[in-house]
Order: C-alpha cells, then sequence, then structure tokens
C-alpha cells in the first residue's frame, strides 16, 4: 500500500488544517507509475468505488487504478533550491547482476529525478552485453526530446558511472506514449532535455 514519510505526513496534516474551515478533509492521490498527482479534497468528493486508508492521521482517497499503480510507493516532501513538493517514489529493482544494480543505482539516483519533472521515468530491462537496455515512461515515452535525453543525458551519465557500459539502447514503444512531454514533431534542441 502507498507509504508517507514523517515529513509528508507532518506536511499534509498542516496544509488539511489550513483549509478545515472551507470543507477540505482528506488527500487524493491518482495516477500511475510514471504520472501522479496529490491534491486536497472535500469528504463528499469521495467515489464510491475509492479505497480509503489512513495516511497517518489523515484519510487518502485512492481510485482503483491508482491503488494497482502505486502500490508498494513512497510519497515524501523534499525542499531544494531547484523544486520542492511532495515526490511519489518507488523501491529500487534489486538485481543480482553488480554491473545492472550499478546501472539502476544511476538511474535511481541521477536520472530520475531529472525527467520527473517532465512527468517521466526510466527503467532498467536488462543488460545485454556491454549495453545497458532501457525504457522511457510517461512523459519520456513519445516524447520529441527522448533521442537527446538518451543520447545526451541517459547514456552519458550510464557510461561516465559504470564502466561495463559503453552504450545504451532504448527498447521503449513511443508510438504507444500517451502524454509526451513534448510532442513528437516538435524541433528539439540539447536544452529540451530534462537531463541536458
Amino acid at each position: 500500500m502507498l507509504e508517507f514519510t514523517d515529513t509528508a505526513k507532518t506536511r499534509i496534516v498542516d496544509y488539511l488544517e489550513k483549509q478545515r474551515a472551507q470543507g477540505v478533509a482528506a488527500l487524493r492521490v491518482a495516477g500511475t507509475r510514471a504520472e501522479h498527482k496529490l491534491w486536497l479534497v472535500k469528504e463528499a468528493d469521495r467515489d464510491a468505488a475509492d479505497a480509503v486508508i489512513d495516511g497517518g492521521g489523515f484519510d487518502v482517497y485512492l481510485d482503483p487504478t491508482t491503488v494497482r499503480h502505486l502500490d508498494g510507493a513512497t510519497v515524501d516532501f523534499v525542499e531544494g533550491v531547484m523544486q520542492s513538493g511532495f515526490r511519489v517514489s518507488f523501491p529500487s529493482t534489486q538485481w543480482d547482476d553488480p554491473v545492472a544494480q550499478q546501472v539502476q543505482d544511476v538511474l535511481d539516483s541521477m536520472v530520475n529525478p531529472g525527467v520527473a519533472s517532465h512527468g517521466g521515468s526510466v527503467s532498467l530491462v536488462k543488460i545485454d552485453g556491454d549495453a545497458a537496455v532501457i525504457a522511457l515512461h510517461g512523459g519520456c515515452q513519445g516524447c520529441g526530446a527522448a533521442d537527446v535525453t538518451l543520447k545526451q543525458g541517459i547514456e552519458k551519465m550510464i557510461t561516465e558511472h559504470v564502466d561495463a557500459i559503453v552504450r545504451v539502447r532504448d527498447a521503449t514503444d513511443h508510438e504507444a506514449g500517451e502524454n509526451p512531454y513534448y510532442a513528437p514533431d516538435a524541433r528539439t534542441s540539447e536544452r529540451d532535455s530534462p537531463l541536458s
């Protein structure tokens, strides 16, 4: 089920208290692994099909699709110079292969925080010899800047930090992307990539 860090709980309870006079009573979380949103809602906004969980001092409404996609995720509140707000993260995949684990660590610590700002995520599919095979999701799937992000961002980061990897291949079906950050026919340049 969806978990909340102590920092996130404190922020949510504070926001709820400040808006309780307007009837705000709960938090709604909706979306998929690639794209998700959180917002405060009134009790009347609860749908009969919603799952209601205790977030730790507040109710959380989750529609059936969200329950399936966000199971095991953690909500945190992060503050930084470039970005502040709630962040939904997932347990990192653990690989038996040490090279795969190194690539996964680069994706988790360097790549995914950057592409998350564009509603995207990147996952490791497999290691194939000296190549890392990855898949792009969310705003990255079908994005017009995906090639730039791959070649000048993802591949560069992985090959600089994982000696055994010399190239990265994209296994993404970009035609299936439903909500690309940049339209596929848009002109792209280095500045269009969230990792440039």
